[in-house]
């Protein structure tokens, strides 16, 4: 009995060491020790959120060990009621210790949701430190491509490739999209991951507490080079940020318009980095419209002419061929020229960006912000394409200035 017991405990022995692997492997714990304060409000939320549940967990694993051992067929000496059938004490710690743990876990996820809504700009970029009202958001356009990461700074006027430079505790305010399929830009030091969807945009708003150098990639498999879409990230000082910017400028890459835009979204794998000096001001807006093609129909003027009833017969021929198609490889063979087609722009509406409002900055305070108006106070309604009252709203449609014919 005595050697069969040694016998079975050895065999358990080197789990302790085997506990330790992971400790040894490498591996950074960049996601609970982040370099940002949302992504560090984040860990935070798993870690209290774990040990909530772990209240629950641990003592029932705990009780299952105890009865297993206490009830077995060789302890004579154990109560044996096999009438027992029910215990009203036992019933209410049963199911209120789950019932209060729910609770918790959702007032918690409920004031977390709004106060790290990534559609909100920053409050803080630190634990009591407040933005201060003077504090110009860093303007990132991000698209993802097949498969690489394009970067826009509109405020300096320059363009990048798999390379994300930003200062350190400055508030970056990004706008996400895609070319083609659907990815998802994630940088775990930084903040949770966003979706970027071709035709859609998306915000995240973040900051970065500590220079270094991180690492960005797509955390939604997007095809055969998803494994090496990957970004370098540096968090530089502000007057190490300027020199990044001022390198920028002066690199040899030149111009990224719409005609180096196309050549740069055709697919390719491990892109290397590239700093463009300059950047068409209005390239995003029409990735997101999806209209960098010459002649292209945007999709802000289609949903335009068809909230004013539609181009009528006419628009019928108001086609153009394909040359090159993205999403299905059309545009290099004869066959089914028809389907080889895209609607043709007949006017050009100015985008302005600045009817694509940010949430309302959020109350740093633990529960008072939350995002919800006071009581007796106006709620702010969402804006949708039914209350929208802007200069490009399909119901000022009819009351806009004339189009700028497209030649």
């Amino acid at each position: 009995m005595a050697m069969s017991f040694l016998r079975s405990t050895a065999r358990f022995r080197l789990l302790p060491v085997l506990t330790l692997l992971p400790l040894l492997s490498g591996c950074g714990m960049v996601v609970l020790d982040p370099a940002g304060d949302v992504a560090r409000q984040q860990g935070n939320l798993i870690v209290i959120s774990t040990l909530l549940m772990l209240t629950i967990i641990i003592p029932v694993m705990a009780l299952t060990i105890l009865f297993a051992w206490r009830y077995r067929a060789a302890n004579k000496e154990a109560t044996y009621r096999p009438d027992w059938d029910h215990s009203t004490q036992l019933e209410l710690v049963i199911w209120a210790a789950p019932l209060l743990i729910i609770i918790c876990l959702g007032a918690l996820t409920w004031v977390a949701t709004h106060l790290l809504d990534p559609y909100r700009p920053l409050a803080r970029t630190a634990p009591g430190q407040a933005v201060a009202a003077d504090v110009t958001p860093l303007e990132v356009n991000v698209v993802a491509l097949d498969w690489k990461w394009l970067f826009i700074y509109p405020q300096q006027g320059i363009a990048t490739v798999n390379e994300l430079a930003v200062p350190v505790d400055r508030p970056i305010r990004f706008r996400i999209s895609a070319s083609s399929v659907m990815n998802s830009f994630y940088v775990p030091a930084m903040a949770g991951q966003i979706y970027a969807m071709p035709g859609m945009e998306t915000k995240l708003h973040a900051v970065l507490n500590q220079p270094g150098n991180f690492t960005g990639f797509s955390s939604n498999y997007s095809g055969a080079g998803f494994s090496n879409m990957r970004f370098a990230v540096k968090s530089l000082p502000a007057g190490e940020f300027d020199q990044w910017v001022a390198r920028a400028k002066a690199s040899p890459e030149g111009m990224l318009d719409r005609q180096t835009y196309l050549q740069l979204e055709r697919p390719s794998e491990k892109e290397p980095a590239r700093l463009f000096a300059a950047v068409d001001p209005e390239l995003f807006d029409a990735v997101v419209n999806l209209c960098v093609e010459p002649g292209k129909m945007c999709m802000h003027d289609m949903m335009s002419v068809d909230a004013a009833g539609g181009g009528g017969i006419a628009g019928i021929h108001n086609v153009q061929q394909v040359t090159y198609d993205k999403f299905a490889a059309r545009g290099s063979t004869e066959i089914a020229r028809w389907s080889m087609r895209q609607v043709g722009a007949f006017c050009a509406t100015p985008m302005n960006t600045g009817i694509r409002p940010d949430g309302v900055p959020t109350d740093p305070a633990p529960l008072t912000g939350a995002g919800l108006s006071l009581p007796g106070s106006t709620p702010v309604l969402p804006r949708t394409a039914l209350n929208d009252t802007g200069p490009y709203s399909a119901r000022s449609y009819s009351t806009r200035p004339a189009a700028t014919p497209v030649s």
